[in-house]
């Protein structure tokens, strides 16, 4: 008989490596399970089109990575990962060739704004710059951890934040304010008309402004590989390539930690209905291009940007989000698009480069959106399409084929709606236990939701620990 493990994790996304991680570092004999080749989840590095382009099949740009209060305690620069920051964080551009940003520099992109809401946008973040690592470690934490460390702003972040995007809108009197605001609120692929997209909106401009929107050299690889070698220099081990579809095919362990769906977890541990009233929202369309010359953005400061927002009002973003929620592909679809080699030449061959972009789409679309979002990249970067030398296309069922966690495409892991967009997966004191003793989860579907920040595996770790100390 094999001899009982502490714990063992499934899946060997940043979430389930992270708490892998902190499983070790705690003396615990840990093994991860994963069932690609290769860690990662929805942090890899692949050559999706060309040989010699290296694309990332899921996130590219991290501002919650860097600003990660886990990360920044595994001091993972000391693992090979490396941020590179673009001469600007973000671009959005407007039909006029001009473009709002947000980098570093708060003037900068208050000014962008335009004269009539450069005070109001200073006035809303301002009192929050320069504390950027209490305000993450309260924002990104699960309510039942004691309470926060910096109440007062943490209480007066939560009245902006709490609020929908289209209300904090309002502090602005002009469309370049209100379509930037959008486009960050977009990111929970919610309407910006839902409650909290605004504490979204927020915390985007502020991780720009204390940290920087990096990418990591080499690509989102780095940050999976940095946490598997963090992860064996603790004594962990990482078996790849094993699918686990049952409990009892993985060795005996006092603990089970699943990066899975909420779905998937109840498949595999025979938890039957536990959630049953777990939704997933709105999919993406994904397109990784490989290009002969870097994207020729109408917008001089788009050209400089690690990250580039197409939607240039809010109400077009509010459209297309809705759309794609209800259950209709977007005409004019808002894209999320990131340029790695603008910092990064070594993803591509010389003089060439790479793009990465995606749209929404109703959950489990099989449509095809590539001349939608092509036509919405043409309107901002004339010329585009004559740069593009191969393309890899991902519609909902080709991402749900290579991450089990995006069902039905949904890259959350999970709708940012209703009750569900602060109680996931389901309302519980731990929300990383379930009703098997055993039997913890620890992905996006976790508190503090989406994002590669590791935060939902290293609070799910503690809840480990301490059912583990308990019953010893």
């Amino acid at each position: 008989m094999p001899s009982m493990l502490d714990a063992v994790v499934v899946g060997a996304g940043p979430n389930g490596l992270t708490a892998a991680v902190e499983l070790a570092r705690r003396g615990l004999r840990t093994e991860v399970f994963e069932a690609l080749d290769t860690v990662g989840g929805g942090a890899r590095t692949e050559e999706l089109t060309l040989p010699g382009f290296r694309h990332d099949p899921c996130s590219a740009v991290h501002p919650l990575g860097i600003g990660s209060p886990v990360f920044a305690e595994l001091s993972l620069e000391r693992y090979g990962l490396d941020w590179l920051h673009a001469e600007r964080a973000l671009a959005h551009p407007f039909p006029d060739g001009t473009a709002a940003v947000l980098n570093r520099s708060l003037g900068e992109s208050a000014m962008s704004l335009g004269a009539e809401d450069a005070g109001a946008y200073r006035r809303l973040v301002q009192p929050y710059l320069g504390h950027w690592d209490s305000l993450a470690r309260d924002f990104l934490r699960t309510p039942w951890d004691g309470p926060p460390r910096d109440p007062y702003r943490f209480a007066r972040f939560g009245l902006a934040a709490i609020q929908p995007a289209s209300w904090l809108a309002r502090r602005f009197r002009g469309p370049r304010a209100r379509g930037l605001l959008a486009g960050l609120a977009a990111h929970a692929i919610a309407p910006t008309s839902g409650p909290a997209t605004g504490g979204i909106a927020l915390m985007f401009a502020l991780a720009a402004h204390a940290k920087g929107w990096p990418l990591p050299r080499g690509g989102s690889q780095a940050i999976a590989d940095a946490l598997a070698a963090c992860l064996r220099d603790h004594g962990g081990r990482i078996h790849t390539g094993v699918e686990v579809k049952r409990l009892d095919e993985l060795p005996p362990a006092r603990a089970y930690v699943f990066d899975t769906s909420p779905t998937a977890l109840a498949r595999i541990a025979g938890l039957g209905d536990a959630y049953r009233h777990y939704r997933y929202g709105a999919a993406a369309f994904k397109i990784d291009y490989a290009l002969s010359g870097p994207v020729p953005w109408t917008a001089r400061e788009a050209r400089t940007a690690g990250t580039v927002h197409i939607g240039p009002t809010a109400e077009e973003i509010e459209a297309a989000l809705t759309a794609a929620v209800t259950g209709r592909a977007p005409q004019a679809p808002f894209l999320i698009t990131s340029q790695p080699t603008v910092v990064d030449p070594s993803r591509a061959p010389e003089g060439k480069h790479i793009l990465w972009a995606y749209g929404h789409v109703p959950a489990g679309w099989d449509g095809d959106a590539t001349e939608a979002i092509e036509r919405q990249l043409e309107r901002f970067a004339p010329g585009f399409r004559d740069l593009v030398l191969a393309r890899a296309v991902s519609g909902p069922p080709q991402l749900s084929r290579r991450n089990a966690n995006y069902v039905g495409g949904d890259i959350a892991c999970g709708a940012f709606a209703g009750l569900q967009t602060v109680i996931r997966p389901r309302l519980a004191r731990v929300p990383y236990a379930t009703r098997h003793p055993a039997v913890f989860i620890c992905s996006s579907a976790t508190p503090p939701g989406p994002g590669v920040h590791g935060m939902s595996g290293h609070h799910a770790a503690k809840a480990v620990w301490r059912r583990l100390r308990t019953t010893h």
